[in-house]
This record gives C-alpha cells, sequence and structure tokens, in this order.
C-alpha cells in the first residue's frame, strides 16, 4: 500500500499584492508564470485599497479594480483575486495581511510574490525581518532593478519570469491621451473602462 503525502501537504499559495489600477497582460503573465513555472499550487492577485508606499491620488475606486481583476481571470485555473485587504485597517501593511490570511486558512502555506523592485525598498516595509524569517519570497526581475545584496539569502527564489515593461501608470496615461491599448489588458477590462470612463 503506498502512502499518498500530497494530501498531507500545504497548498504552496502565491499572494500577489497589488492595486491594479488598472490590471494588464503584464500582471497576468507573471501570476500565469507563477502559478504554472514554479512550486506554487496557485496565484491570489491581493487588490490591495492602498499601497502605504505609493501616493494615493489618481488611484479608482478598490471595487472597480477588484472588478476589473476578476474579469481579466474569469477563466484561469489556478489564478483567483482576493479582496481580502477591504475589510482590514487600512492602509494594508503585508504583514499584517498575512498574519489574518494564515490563521483564517491555516492548510495552506502563504508565499509572497514581488518584483525585483520592491525588494530594493523591502528593507522600508513594516516588519520586513518577520517576513523574511516567516515567509518564502518569489522575486520576477524588473527592470534597473540592482537586487545584488539579496541574491544568497534563504528565503528569496529568483525566477525566470519573463521582464515586463508595462506599468499601470503608462496604461493610465495612454488612456487619457486617448491612445490605443489593446492588447495592454484584456478585452473585457478595457469594455469597463470605457463603460465608466475611467482615467480620462
Amino acid at each position: 500500500m503506498t502512502i499518498n503525502n500530497t494530501e498531507n501537504r500545504k497548498l504552496k499559495t502565491g499572494l500577489f499584492f497589488g492595486s491594479y489600477n488598472p490590471i494588464h497582460t503584464g500582471h497576468l503573465i507573471i501570476a500565469n508564470y507563477m502559478a504554472n513555472y514554479t512550486e506554487l499550487d496557485e496565484v491570489w492577485l491581493v487588490v490591495s485599497p492602498h499601497n502605504p508606499l505609493k501616493d494615493k491620488s489618481g488611484l479608482a475606486n478598490m471595487y472597480d479594480r477588484l472588478e476589473m481583476a476578476n474579469l481579466a481571470t474569469e477563466n484561469t485555473e489556478n489564478i483567483r483575486v482576493s479582496d481580502i485587504e477591504f475589510s482590514l485597517p487600512k492602509p494594508s501593511y503585508t504583514i499584517d495581511t498575512l498574519t489574518y490570511l494564515q490563521e483564517r486558512f491555516p492548510a495552506k502555506e502563504f508565499v509572497l510574490i514581488m518584483g525585483a523592485d520592491n525588494l530594493v525598498s523591502f528593507k522600508k516595509w513594516k516588519n520586513y525581518e518577520v517576513l523574511l524569517k516567516n515567509y518564502q519570497i518569489y522575486v520576477y526581475p524588473r527592470p534597473g532593478a540592482d537586487v545584488s545584496e539579496w541574491v544568497n539569502h534563504p528565503a528569496i527564489t529568483f525566477t525566470n519570469t519573463p521582464l515586463m515593461e508595462i506599468s499601470s501608470t503608462f496604461i493610465r496615461k495612454s488612456i487619457k491621451k486617448n491612445q490605443n491599448i489593446q492588447f495592454f489588458l484584456p478585452e473585457k477590462v478595457i469594455a469597463f473602462i470605457d463603460s465608466k470612463g475611467m482615467y480620462k
């Protein structure tokens, strides 16, 4: 008789935090790579109401950003959207969200997904030492980010995710100038933005 150890194994869930203002193809390619080309079993796109290190002006309504993320991931198997931070104190600190999620979902092993640019400023994060001690961090490359000081850190895994240079800022500026954004975002997300006249 063979014993199936997979049943006792915790599901490895990657948490990909973001404003998703708006969600775009770059986010989806990163999430898809993490969910299917690494040891992660699934990826949650965690829509953040407000990142404490970012300016709040120009941030679309959080429910609109959530709806766009849901539209973008309708047909994905192992990528889902989470609004967990909507009900937590604001601004949202990753350590607090992770503590809450760990209590609520004890059968999951949560892994943090971040860009190399975030890793550069990681020491500014609240309780970053606790994050490094208790969680694995999967890093995707970003242009020009010098992460040499982290290369041999046991908590950090550098991935070969395709390099993405699309940004939400670029897309918002393009919409404002009435430029064509086809293929930068899923069609349903473009239709949603158009229907609400967002980012004009």
